[in-house]
């Protein structure tokens, strides 16, 4: 079969080639209908600041080989299955489904690996459960307590949802810390009680004795410092930013090891030891999309673009024009 793949080709560059796929006899294939941008992984790729001998994602089939160019990269697919191999029921055409998937017009998967899509949830929301995922995965790490206080730094669509679970826990206060006035906005309608800029880094602690939880979800090294400096006593920095080859200047002096401070990173191809006895994949996913359905998701999507003009969506994104924040690539049907 002959589909269209969007690849990563060289730093800033991506092309759209014409690629072949043949399905096996126990997988369906999948038109694609919408996919979303994940901006802080698939920017990292996009421009080359990532290890390239390291492998794409073990836990996502889709995702071969390793970060080196040329590479198809992307785990937010929304489509219709059109057909089923000989081997499998073809009971499932027409059914709407998620997929950790590259972007890419058309693909063949195993049935198990896809997420119905329910009845009542748009293509274009269901396309934002990788973060909505990623946010119920960060939850789970930081584990709020009733009554603590909780600092958010960015406010990118990770960081509003994150806020958005957050914002259903009993905390004392839930502050966003984001540069930009309208992520800030965005932050409140989400649940945030609290935002400031970078440079209002005192309101955040205020005549307090510091955060009980902090994560640094801004994606810029140079935040981790400012988050480890509004953590208090036995406070917890959670990092769900990946910065990929950028370093990290921390100052790990006098404040960071008298008060006890714990850095930890958090991952979504993961889970942590504490957690997976009981959290399988199959019920993170499930909570995901519970929460999915409960937050206004559908207000992040500032930008829609064309399949076939996929390489300017990136553009867009590097170059910051027109302040985008979720942007979704559209399949002609």
């Amino acid at each position: 079969m002959n589909r269209q793949s969007l690849y990563f080709t060289a730093p800033h560059e991506t092309e759209l080639r014409r690629t072949t796929f043949e399905p096996a006899a126990d997988e369906v294939v999948v038109k694609t209908r919408v996919s979303a941008i994940n901006r802080g992984t698939e920017l990292l790729v996009y421009r080359g600041e990532v290890p390239p001998e390291l492998p794409a994602d073990e836990t996502i089939d889709a995702l071969d080989g390793d970060l080196s160019f040329p590479l198809r990269y992307g785990y937010a697919a929304v489509g219709e299955i059109v057909s089923s191999g000989q081997t499998i029921s073809d009971d499932r055409v027409g059914q709407r489904v998620f997929a950790f998937n590259p972007h890419e017009s058309r693909f063949a998967t195993q049935p198990e690996a896809l997420v119905p899509v329910p009845d009542d949830v748009t293509d274009e929301t269901v396309a934002i459960l990788p973060s909505v995922e990623t946010a119920t995965s960060l939850v789970l790490d930081g584990r709020p307590r009733v009554g603590e206080r909780v600092a958010v730094f960015g406010a990118g669509v990770v960081g509003l949802c994150t806020i958005g679970v957050l914002s259903t826990f009993p905390l004392e206060r839930l502050v966003a810390v984001d540069p930009l006035s309208d992520r800030r906005e965005h932050a409140s309608e989400l649940g945030a009680d609290e935002t400031v800029a970078p440079d209002e880094l005192a309101a955040v602690t205020r005549n307090e004795d510091g955060m009980d939880l902090v994560y640094e979800l801004s994606g810029r090294p140079s935040v981790l410092d400012d988050a480890v400096s509004v953590t208090g006593y036995d406070g917890r920095v959670v990092v769900g930013s990946w910065y990929g080859i950028k370093r990290a200047p921390l100052d790990l002096g006098t404040n960071f090891h008298r008060d006890r401070i714990t850095i930890e990173s958090s991952q979504v191809s993961t889970l942590s030891p504490e957690s997976r006895g009981r959290w399988t994949k199959a019920r993170r996913i499930d909570t995901a999309l519970a929460r999915l359905r409960a937050l206004p998701v559908a207000s992040l999507i500032t930008h829609r673009v064309p399949f076939t003009d996929a390489p300017l969506a990136y553009q867009l994104l590097d170059d910051r024009t027109g302040s985008p924040l979720q942007v979704l690539l559209t399949y002609s049907q």
